[in-house]
């Protein structure tokens, strides 16, 4: 074991991701999930005009 080994050691590289063709239930499911995305977006704008939705109630201090 010589000094010059410790440290970390470079990973292995990882072969390149072929770039593959999309199926139709790929497509489908990449479109579902767009307009999942634009609800959620819509929703938070609605959500941010308002005020806070749940008000804590009685706060406890940390003092016994």
């Amino acid at each position: 074991m010589s000094g010059r080994e410790g440290g970390k050691k470079k990973p292995l590289k990882q072969p390149k991701k072929q770039t593959k063709e999309m199926d139709e239930e790929d497509k489908a499911f990449k479109q579902k999930q767009k307009e999942e995305q634009k609800k959620l977006e819509e929703l938070k704008a609605k959500a941010a005009g308002k005020g806070p939705l749940a008000t804590g109630g009685i706060k406890k201090s940390g003092k016994k």
